[in-house]
């Protein structure tokens, strides 16, 4: 009777410890699994905590590489976010960790949010700056080729009134005589009778040309290429003119004529030349022969 007893009691211990030991197993098995799982969530946590400071750097890059006025302040603050990548890259990822380190982000991320919003304010405001500049280029440019026009006119009308002002000389001839006792001029063209040339042009008359006293320079060349008459020489710059005589004309914008007398002897036999100069250009030129 005892004995029975004793064995009830024994197989209620037993049933007792396999209850305990069943729990213990399910216990364990939640606890191992609660663990895993808090495993995953953490390391999800901190995937997606590095994914978003990869992120932040990468707008420091971009802001950066603009080259704004606060290049500096962006380069700073993007040293921040390296930093704290590097830490939690080498974290183990548990809760207090990440915790500290997603504070930080925060703190990180309301910074950039502030430099953001006043990089954006200064690209527009250099985006303004650039249009205006662009526009005042365009403007100026056309006011350069306007005055450039207008310069260019102003050459021509220039040119056009100095080409209008210069005077024309006609009818430049050469008439050769032999001067008798009584002083009147024989016309010949036989070179051993002559001893008076005649040289007569006329200056055309012209509205628009100054008036005043002109001077001409007149040069006669003989058959050997000798200058005839005072050869003087006066020089214009590089350029060196010998000329026979000068004769002065008072113009007053109408047509004048000129005669001078250029005395001599010993005349060769040939092709003599005149030509006529205002200074240095040369306005009038002709020809004539003696036998």
């Amino acid at each position: 009777m005892e004995y029975q007893r004793s064995n009830s009691s024994l197989k209620a211990i037993i049933i007792v410890l396999s209850i305990l030991l069943l729990g213990s197993l399910a216990y364990m098995y939640k606890m191992s699994t609660d663990s895993k799982e808090t495993e995953v969530k953490l390391t999800n946590e901190k995937d997606t905590l590095l994914a978003e400071l990869n992120a932040a750097k990468a707008d420091y890059d971009k802001a950066i590489a603009e080259n704004s006025g606060l290049k500096g302040e962006l380069e700073a603050e993007r040293a921040k976010i390296e930093e704290l990548i590097a830490q939690v890259e080498k974290s183990k990822g548990d809760v207090a960790t990440l915790s500290r380190f997603r504070d930080d982000y925060r703190r990180l991320k309301r910074d950039m949010d502030r430099l953001m919003a006043e990089n954006n304010r200064l690209k527009g405001e250099n985006a303004d700056l650039t249009m205006q500049r662009d526009t005042t280029a365009a403007a100026l440019g056309e006011s350069r080729r306007y005055s450039d026009t207008l310069v260019k006119q102003n050459d021509n009308l220039t040119k056009t009134v100095e080409k209008a002002q210069k005077l024309t000389i006609l009818n430049l001839k050469t008439e050769s005589f032999k001067e008798r006792s009584s002083g009147k001029l024989v016309a010949t063209d036989k070179a051993s009778r002559v001893d008076k040339l005649r040289i007569s042009f006329t200056i055309a008359g012209n509205e628009v040309a100054k008036a005043g006293d002109r001077m001409y320079y007149v040069q006669i060349i003989d058959s050997k290429n000798n200058v005839l008459g005072e050869k003087k020489t006066e020089v214009f710059g590089d350029y060196t003119l010998t000329y026979s005589f000068t004769t002065v004309a008072n113009f007053q914008n109408k047509t004048v004529d000129i005669s001078e007398t250029l005395s001599g002897k010993d005349f060769a036999k040939g092709t003599y030349f005149v030509n006529v100069f205002d200074k240095d250009v040369l306005v009038a030129n002709s020809s004539f022969n003696l036998r």
